[in-house]
């Protein structure tokens, strides 16, 4: 099988060389009819067996240095549906050989890297789903415990009732919160496809943002105030679901403070026809060790083990929609007097999805 493959590869050569070696031959032959007696027959034999003995030469040392390649890239095409099939190939002789086994070491490379960053990707989707999954039930089973004290307590008076409905709607709405947050991280494997670009006023959104969360705001003695105006280019369903992230970290994390806190955007507009939004909060803070990991998947730091509501994953999926956007999202924090969270629109920031998309997916 292998001298066979060696051969039929070099079917093209050895033609070559014997029809080399045929019109040597007939040009000795036509030499000796024009001068009979210049040149004999046992010349003729011995050019023929002497060309015949070194092109088998040739062939022989030829195939043995190639043998082991060849044996390694029968044994490679045996195992392919193996992910190191290509590594078995090691013996390369040619230049030629040598670039193929470059590429191919390349590729594998490329693939490999692919492979490892699609595991992660599943393994962080895993994770969160059963994270997400623990604490839908926290939320429900105070549902069932609320419904278990009404049916106990049938003569409730009116302040009673009016406090059990909002205890039940605050717990809806956190289950409404989560079940988006799900929604949007099986939205994102597939951000391109879910992408709709159009210029919004940064202003309106923040106000249509907070009047969804006015309830909350009002419970926790949070006063929110949106300043100034800007017009940008990016996707409003997406930069909805980032300010709903932000405010929803502001409340969580202001609530257990007493008094009136304030939550403010403030929105500026640039000339050249980009922007800016700070999402200023009056709550906890965020120690300083902590800071430069809050944008990590799962991580929810001291304020999150705390708080106990934390998924680690709100910031997480925040940033990522800004990197993809081509925008900016960063963080400054006081511990114990509030956080402070910058977004910047570049003004063609939107045009490198299709160029920097895997460094932006990396949050560089």
């Amino acid at each position: 099988m292998k001298l066979a493959l060696f051969l039929r590869d070099r079917l093209l050569f050895i033609f070559i060389a014997l029809l080399i070696l045929s019109l040597s031959v007939s040009m000795l032959l036509l030499e000796r009819e024009r001068y009979p007696g210049s040149v004999e027959d046992a010349t003729v034999y011995y050019l023929v067996v002497l060309a015949l003995f070194f092109l088998g030469v040739w062939l022989m040392i030829d195939y043995l240095r190639q043998r082991a390649y060849i044996e390694q890239l029968l044994e490679a095409t045996e195992r392919s549906d193996e992910l190191q099939a290509t590594m078995i190939v090691k013996s390369f002789v040619t230049r030629e050989q040598q670039l193929v086994g470059k590429m191919l070491e390349e590729q594998h490379r490329a693939y490999m890297n692919e492979l490892g960053k699609y595991r992660r990707q599943q393994e962080l989707h895993n994770h969160f789903v059963l994270q997400w999954v623990h604490h839908m039930k926290t939320p429900v089973s105070v549902i069932d415990l609320l419904a278990q004290d009404a049916l106990q307590q049938p003569s409730l008076t009116q302040d009673e009732y009016k406090q059990l409905i909002l205890s039940v709607q605050e717990e809806t709405d956190r289950m409404a919160r989560g079940l988006e947050m799900m929604l949007y991280t099986s939205r994102l494997e597939k951000f391109e496809i879910d992408l709709h670009i159009q210029k919004i006023a940064l202003h309106e959104l923040a106000r249509k943002v907070i009047n969804s969360n006015k309830k909350l705001c009002i419970r926790h003695s949070i006063f929110p105030r949106v300043i100034g105006e800007a017009f940008v280019e990016t996707d409003e369903k997406w930069m909805t679901f980032v300010f709903n992230q932000l405010i929803s970290n502001a409340i969580k994390y202001s609530k257990g403070k007493p008094g009136t806190k304030k939550l403010v955007f403030q929105i500026q507009s640039n000339r050249d026809g980009g922007g800016s939004v700070e999402v200023e909060d009056e709550g906890i803070g965020i120690a300083q060790h902590d800071l430069p990991r809050i944008f990590e998947p799962f991580f929810t730091g001291e304020n999150g083990r705390t708080a106990g509501e934390s998924t680690g994953m709100g910031l997480y999926l925040a940033k990522q929609v800004c990197n993809r956007l081509g925008h900016t999202l960063t963080a400054a924090s006081i511990l114990g007097e509030g956080t402070t969270f910058n977004m910047i629109f570049q003004p063609r920031g939107i045009h490198i999805l299709g160029s920097n998309a895997d460094n932006l997916q990396k949050g560089k």
